[in-house]
């Protein structure tokens, strides 16, 4: 199979041809038909996050078909399509596991991560953490639901009932979250990198009552905010911009340092919490959610060998929307 493999942080990735990986218990074989591109792809390839001390094929928001079964793997047949996200296998033992927080399990294994990815023509998986896609989606279109779709609703269900939503960086996450908000009534308040470009013009056209970049204070106190972009800086600038009673929700799995600030900016009942991985059970919430609005994600498709390229656009903020690498 042809794979674009990380062998060290920071070196970027190369292309190699690899064997065909075998599906074992409980696992099934997957043909991938496509793999978003993630800024937590970004975060392994770079070295934000510690390295596994083994190869990594990175991508975590695969599409792809059933080829074959592992031993006692029964769950899906040949030909089914099914999404891998990025939690990939949970101890199922420990206290978070038995009280539905499988997302904190602290032995949890990561698609792309710990385990390989969809940066590649095949991969396998554990059959209990793959998804069936609904029939309305491309394989291309559903690749960003499977973790910029999912990572997006959960940060998003704390502040549903917020009047006033902001979005710190309307990337691949932002841009499907904008539509679960405009379809739950909530004003949507964009912020991002730049004034103008593509990112900007995606925001209004998706709904975003108001446009500016993340050093602008919205024109009106904001309810609530989720902050996509990795920058620390902007935890102080969000809970500015929140009211009396806000709430911060810090998305990203990497985030540089949150500087000081004066208490009086938190004080007021106004909170800032992370949000850390998903759970299968907000993945069946959210596919179905998706599907019913239904979701409509912008992407741009390119050949796995460009992988890199697709990397750099998102390092540097150059592409609205998501990519997708279509092997």
């Amino acid at each position: 199979m042809r794979a674009m493999v990380l062998e060290a942080p920071g070196r970027g990735l190369v292309a190699l041809e690899l064997p065909d990986p075998r599906p074992g218990p409980g696992q099934v074989l997957i043909e991938v038909a496509a793999c978003g591109v993630c800024r937590t792809d970004l975060h392994v390839v770079d070295g934000d996050l510690p390295f596994p001390g083994h190869r990594v094929v990175p991508g975590h928001e695969v599409v792809g078909t059933v080829v074959s079964a592992g031993p006692g793997a029964s769950r899906f047949r040949p030909g089914d399509r099914i999404g891998i996200p990025w939690l990939g296998w949970t101890c199922g033992e420990c206290a978070f596991c038995r009280s539905g927080r499988e997302n904190l399990c602290g032995r949890a294994r990561f698609t792309g991560y710990h385990l390989d990815g969809g940066y590649a023509s095949r991969m396998v998986a554990d059959e209990r953490f793959a998804f069936p896609i609904p029939a309305g989606f491309g394989d291309a279109e559903a690749a960003p639901l499977l973790c910029a779709g999912l990572i997006g609703y959960r940060s998003w269900k704390p502040v549903r009932e917020a009047r006033r939503l902001g979005i710190y960086g309307f990337g691949a996450a932002g841009h499907i979250v904008a539509q679960l908000a405009r379809h739950a009534g909530q004003e949507v308040f964009a912020f991002t990198r730049r004034d103008g470009g593509p990112s900007v013009d995606l925001a209004r056209r998706l709904g975003a009552a108001w446009v500016g970049t993340s050093a602008e204070p919205p024109p009106e106190p904001l309810d609530a905010a989720i902050l996509f972009a990795p920058a620390g800086e902007l935890v102080p600038a969000a809970l500015r911009a929140v009211e009396r009673g806000g709430t911060v929700v810090c998305a990203g799995i990497h985030m540089t340092d949150i500087p000081a600030f004066p208490y009086s900016l938190l004080w007021g009942e106004r909170s800032v919490r992370s949000v850390a991985n998903l759970t299968r059970a907000d993945g069946d919430e959210f596919l179905d959610l998706a599907a019913r609005i239904p979701v409509r994600t912008e992407v741009t498709t390119l050949p796995l060998e460009r992988a890199s390229e697709a990397l750099q656009a998102l390092r540097s903020g150059q592409r609205a929307g998501a990519a997708v690498l279509v092997p």
